[in-house]
C-alpha cells in the first residue's frame, strides 16, 4: 500500500466506483493521484469494526494490474526482487519487493504465475516508476502491458467468503496466496485469496466497465459495508503491515522492515537481484535498526516522525506510523529502533508534544492474523 501525502500535479483521477462512492456519501480524497473515498457516513471506526465482524469492501481500483508475458517470465522477473518467483505454481501469488543497488526497496508487491506469464499488483504512488523499472529491465524479451482498464475490489473480513460462496461458489476453495479465473455474479473476474488487513478475504479484478456492477452486487449482501482508505490503513496497522513510503522506502531494506522471510535459502545465495550484498550482509550480520511494533501508554497516539527515545532519554529511533487501534483499544505504533531496543517489552519513551511519554516495543502483529492457510 503507498504513500497518500505525495501532491498531485494535476486532478485526481476517478476509479470506476467513484459514482458509486460519491452516491454512498464518501468523503473523496487525492490518495497518490487518485480520488477515493477516506470514509463513509458511518465513519471509520465503524467501517475498521466491521471488517473485523463481518465484511468490507474496499476499492482498490488505483493499484497497478500489471501483465508480463512470455516464457521465463518469472526467471527474468528475479532480477528485480529478492523474492522467489520462479518456482511458483501456477496460481500461486508471492508477496516481494522491488530493491535498488543499495537493498533499499522501490515499492512492495504481489506476483502471481499465470498461463504464460506473470500477473503483477503494484501501488498506485509507485505505479509510472514501477512500471518504466519493469520495462527497462524486462522488454524486449518479456512484454510489459498495463492493465489500465480492470477494476480491483477487495472484499475483507470473515464474512467475505460466506459472501463469495454465494456469489462464486469456487472461490472459498481457494487457498491464501492463490488465485483463478471464475465468474463472480455472473461476471468474468480473477480471484485472489489475498488482503491487506490481516482478516480474510478476496481481491477481484474485472474490466472496469462491469465493476461498479459488481460492486453494487456485494453490497447488496446483508454481510457487506464499504469501507475507506481510514479504516484501510488502521486496519493494516493493527495486523503489523508495512505501508510503503513510510515503513518502507529507497533507504530502508527488507531486513530492516523485518521482512526477511520474503528472502528464501536459494536467493540468499545465489543473489542475483539489486543490492543482493547488501542485504545478505544484513541477514548474517544483523542490521543496525528494526522495524517494531509500539504500544503508547495512555490514550495519546503517537503520529507519523514522533521520535523514540531509550527509557534514559536517549534517541533511538522514530516512528513511521501511528494511531489508535480500534480493534485494540487503544494506540499502536510502529517505527524503527536500533536493534539494540527492538526486543518485545523494552521500555521507551515518545516525544509526544514535546513531552516525554512511556511505551513499550510490542510483539508484531498487534491482532493476530486470520488468512485461511
Amino acid at each position: 500500500m503507498s504513500d497518500p501525502s505525495s501532491p498531485s500535479p494535476s486532478a485526481p483521477r476517478r476509479t470506476p466506483l467513484h459514482d458509486l462512492h460519491v452516491e454512498q456519501g464518501g468523503r473523496m480524497v487525492d490518495f497518490a493521484g487518485w480520488s477515493l473515498p477516506v470514509h463513509y457516513p458511518a465513519g471509520i471506526m465503524a467501517e475498521h469494526r466491521h471488517c473485523r465482524a463481518a465484511a468490507a469492501l474496499f476499492d482498490v481500483s488505483h493499484m497497478g494490474q500489471v501483465l508480463i508475458h512470455g516464457a521465463g517470465a518469472a526467471e527474468a522477473f528475479e532480477r528485480l526482487v529478492p523474492g522467489e518467483v520462479a518456482g511458483l505454481a501456477e496460481g500461486r501469488l508471492r508477496y516481494t519487493v522491488f530493491t535498488n543497488e543499495h537493498g533499499g526497496v522501490l515499492d512492495d508487491l504481489i506476483v502471481g504465475r499465470v498461463a504464460g506469464g506473470l500477473f503483477v499488483v503494484v501501488n498506485a504512488g509507485c505505479r509510472e516508476a514501477d512500471l518504466a523499472h519493469m520495462r527497462n529491465a524486462l522488454e524486449p524479451a518479456h512484454p510489459v502491458e498495463e492493465l489500465s482498464e480492470r477494476a480491483l475490489l477487495a472484499l475483507q473480513g470473515p464474512a467475505a467468503a460466506t459472501v463469495m460462496a454465494r456469489l462464486a461458489p469456487p472461490a472459498p476453495a481457494l487457498a491464501f496466496m492463490q488465485a483463478a479465473e471464475m465468474a463472480v455474479a455472473g461476471l468474468p473476474c480473477r480471484v485472489s485469496r489475498s488482503g491487506y488487513t490481516g482478516e480474510d478475504g478476496f481481491e477481484i479484478s474485472l474490466a472496469a466497465d462491469q465493476g461498479e456492477t459488481l460492486a453494487r452486487r456485494l453490497l447488496a449482501e446483508s454481510e457487506v459495508a464499504p469501507a475507506g482508505l481510514g479504516a484501510r490503513d488502521s486496519l493494516r496497522l493493527e495486523a503489523g503491515l508495512c505501508l510503503y513510503g513510510h515503513e518502507l522506502t529507497p533507504e530502508t531494506t527488507p531486513v530492516e522492515a523485518q521482512l526477511a522471510w520474503t528472502i528464501p535459502k536459494r536467493r540468499r545465495a545465489a543473489g542475483g537481484f539489486p543490492g543482493a550484498a547488501a542485504i545478505r550482509a544484513q541477514l548474517e550480520h544483523g542490521p543496525e535498526r528494526k522495524l517494531v511494533g509500539i504500544l503508547p501508554e495512555g490514550r495519546a497516539p503517537a503520529r507519523e516522525g514522533t521520535a523514540i527515545q531509550a527509557a534514559d532519554g536517549t534517541p533511538v529511533g522514530s516512528i513511521t506510523s501511528g494511531g489508535f487501534g480500534p480493534t485494540v483499544g487503544g494506540p499502536v505504533a510502529l517505527g524503527y529502533v536500533a536493534s539494540a531496543h527492538a526486543a518485545p517489552d523494552t521500555a521507551l519513551q515518545l516525544a509526544i508534544r514535546g513531552r516525554p511519554h512511556p511505551a513499550r516495543v510490542a510483539k508484531l502483529p498487534f491482532v493476530a492474523h486470520r488468512y485461511q492457510r
